[in-house]
């Protein structure tokens, strides 16, 4: 049907469902009116960054304004931040997984009791890039965990659940197709790793803890590398799980700065 939905059968039965995080809720809000036309969401760390972002989209599709004064919808929290420009929200999900992972349940549900249909979402943002030239662009085909295995694994109650990472192929082709409209940087399909840490759990050995040694993060980031990764960030395990499990067609394209 291409509707955005949820998997969970709770749902039906509340009153009320607030989204407290973005601070929108469906009896304070008009979420149809208000997002029912959405068909691009765009997520990325920074509140900053998606702004920009948002204020580049309006200009590009040619809206009335100059998009210097969008409106931060999410204004009534300071957790994220939510821009729109035309069909196109620009939201914040800050840095790594629990941060996006509670950004994503709402958006997902907002998107849900907007009727949102084909909605297709984007993570755009910064990574470390494996064996790529600087500045490069990652198209994810895949997200791995820091095993190398393409599952997001999470404890609910007390048992271990483990989610598929796998994302939209045809969307990524398509990504790459729109890249070669754009010289500038180098663009290519890749696998992405995902860490639940920037320091130690990306092989750093500039962390306030080290416990290894630079030819064993050397050792670690080659098998990486052998085994198709071409970048190294903190959320597209999650990402990829929750979008494919609620119908949202989902990519991770990140710019790469060296890690070798």
């Amino acid at each position: 049907s291409g509707l955005v939905h949820v998997e969970n059968p709770h749902l039906d039965s509340m009153e009320e469902d607030i989204l407290y995080h973005l601070d929108l809720g469906t009896k304070t809000h008009n979420l149809p009116a208000m997002f029912g036309d959405i068909k691009f969401v765009c997520v990325g760390g920074s509140p900053n960054r998606m702004r920009a972002f948002a204020q580049f989209m309006h200009k590009e599709l040619g809206l009335e304004g100059d998009g210097e004064d969008l409106a931060d919808i999410c204004a009534g929290t300071d957790r994220y931040a939510m821009y729109r420009a035309g069909p196109v929200l620009s939201i914040s999900h800050g840095m790594g997984i629990p941060s996006i992972s509670i950004m994503l349940h709402e958006l997902i549900k907002l998107l849900h009791h907007a009727k949102c249909r084909d909605v297709t979402i984007i993570r755009i943002g910064t990574s470390g890039g494996l064996g790529i030239e600087a500045g490069s662009v990652v198209i994810t085909d895949r997200a791995l965990d820091s095993s190398l295995r393409p599952r997001f694994e999470q404890v609910v109650l007390d048992d271990v659940v483990v989610r598929s990472t796998e994302l939209d192929t045809d969307l990524a082709e398509e990504l790459l197709t729109c890249s070669r409209e754009i010289p500038d940087f180098p663009t290519l399909i890749g696998h992405t790793m995902c860490t639940y840490d920037f320091y130690e759990g990306q092989g750093r050995l500039d962390g306030a803890l080290c416990s290894f040694s630079s030819e064993k993060k050397l050792e670690y980031l080659r098998r990486a590398y052998d085994a198709g990764v071409r970048n190294i960030e903190m959320e597209s395990t999650a990402f990829a799980a929750l979008c494919r499990l609620c119908g949202l067609r989902g990519e991770s394209s990140c710019s790469g700065f060296h890690l070798l």
